[in-house]
């Protein structure tokens, strides 16, 4: 196959320099991934090697890259394939084959001699196919006592989707920041190349075609997603764009603002055991630390976000009490015994505040001659909370971006020092609106989140709209140990 017309573009090609267990193709359309990875599989194949091609759903031999590959073939005109309905077969001893993940990942336990395990759709594949998947593609008894050539690889060609997909998480985020630096990423157990359509040789022109509309027509975020392989950082509706949020990364830097104010601590309990409790704090309109706290449950997460509010001196400490953080007020108020600092328990569920205030913000639903009331525009305190967070975003992207004067309290600042803010990013920008009968602006709840759009509680999101809270008193005028709020 030396003098065919491979489909591989460099990029691609490096995958081959060395053996290594997990290799990825990850980026947007046009890339070429598909084809070229498709390729070489055509060429491991016709060297004897026995191969299987999967993705999560393949309800028939219609779902799979067998089509494709079959279509390479013709326009390679390479012989000694025989294209069978569901397999693939080469004159040298060669196969390929197909799975489905979802429905037959047991399956795969049975697999023999497979050299090579193409996953295509990579952001597809569950956390459950992934477990069972990696562990049985490995090498036979007879190639371990013989040490008969390398050990099986799998390669995953993908297009970014969220950071919370399985492979993502497992593979993608080590290698996230390498990617973004040079394009490539390698360590002991894997090489992962970025590739888009500006390294293909052979994009087409059809192709380009639509890339230009896209970019005319679509917003800057879809754009990035679809054609530079970003992540999807927003759902349809969602309240605060990813632009948005960039923007606000280190903007009291880009803006030359000392941040000065209150300290501010807010924590989310969850209302699972096992789950991520969120954190986060904040002096005046600088976040310095938002954060997931690990515990087996609320009572020793709660302990945990006490003491770090203890230790950054807030001034108020505000948690969630709609689900099992309303169990908790005795507890922080033991935690607290002696301190000076306002505690202030947020129900979300609750009415808005300040049902008779204009409100003339984003989303405004009345107009500069009738303005609605926030008690008109919002479905409760919580999207009241999250849109005064959305506003600061706003605020934020037209003083960096677009140079406008904005009163500096009305921005929000998040440092680049905080380590999960990949993952706060996708958790600010996917909190969407909903439709309802009122025509009030109303946000979807967690559950409707994780059954429409497969999103997990948002949980240091949640702690940034309940930092909107505001201390009643600071340090200077307290003049009692505790205030009760209940």
């Amino acid at each position: 196959m030396a003098n065919i017309d491979l489909r591989v573009t460099d990029k691609i090609a490096w995958l081959l320099s060395k053996p290594k267990r997990i290799k990825i193709a990850v980026g947007g359309r046009g890339s070429s991934k598909s084809i070229g990875v498709g390729d070489i599989m055509l060429m491991l194949a016709d060297h004897g090697e026995r191969i299987c091609c999967t993705r999560e759903f393949q309800n028939s031999i219609d779902d799979s890259v067998h089509e494709s590959l079959k279509q390479e073939i013709d326009r390679l005109e390479i012989e000694g394939f025989e294209v069978q309905n569901n397999n693939i077969y080469s004159s040298s001893g060669g196969e390929i084959f197909y799975k489905g993940l979802a429905r037959n990942i047991t399956s795969l336990k049975s697999i023999a001699g497979v050299k090579k395990l193409w996953i295509e759709e990579g952001e597809s594949v569950s956390e459950k196919s992934l477990k069972v998947l990696t562990p049985s593609i490995r090498s036979s008894v007879k190639d371990n006592l013989n040490d008969e050539g390398d050990p099986p690889e799998i390669w995953i060609t993908m297009n970014r989707n969220s950071r919370q997909d399985a492979i993502s998480k497992k593979y993608l985020a080590r290698a996230e920041q390498s990617l973004e630096r040079t394009g490539y990423y390698e360590d002991d157990l894997m090489m992962v190349v970025e590739v888009n359509y500006t390294d293909n040789p052979w994009f087409p022109t059809e192709l380009e075609q639509e890339r230009l509309d896209d970019k005319a027509n679509l917003s800057e975020d879809e754009y990035d997603h679809i054609w530079n392989g970003h992540y999807n950082e927003t759902v349809e509706r969602a309240i605060i764009k990813k632009s948005w949020f960039d923007a606000a990364i280190d903007s009291h830097i880009k803006l030359g603002i000392n941040p000065t104010g209150a300290v501010v601590v807010s924590h989310d309990p969850a209302d699972e055991g096992g789950d991520s409790k969120g954190y986060a704090c904040r002096k005046g309109i600088l976040y310095t630390d938002i954060d997931e706290i690990i515990a087996k449950d609320g009572n020793e997460g709660c302990d945990e976000a006490t003491s770090r509010a203890i230790a950054a001196n807030a001034d108020l400490f505000v948690w969630d009490g709609d689900g099992m953080g309303a169990l908790l007020r005795r507890q922080i108020s033991e935690n607290f015994k002696g301190i000076k600092c306002d505690l202030r328990m947020y129900r979300g569920s609750n009415e808005v505040e300040d049902k008779k205030a204009k409100y003339d913000g984003l989303m405004s639903l009345g107009s500069k001659d009738k303005p609605k009331t926030n008690a008109d525009t919002f479905y409760n305190k919580r999207t009241q909370y999250y849109m005064k967070l959305a506003q600061r975003f706003y605020n934020t992207w037209l003083a960096v971006e677009k140079g406008q004067y904005i009163d500096p309290d009305t921005i929000i600042s998040i440092s680049s020092e905080i380590k999960l803010i990949d993952k706060l990013r996708s958790e600010v920008c996917r909190i969407p609106r909903k439709q309802n009968g009122t025509g009030k602006i109303q946000l979807m709840s967690k559950k409707e989140m994780k059954d429409k759009h497969d999103i997990d509680s948002p949980g240091m999101a949640d702690c940034l709209a309940m930092g909107e809270e505001i201390p009643h008193v600071t340090k200077e005028n307290v003049t009692r140990e505790f205030v009760s709020l209940w």
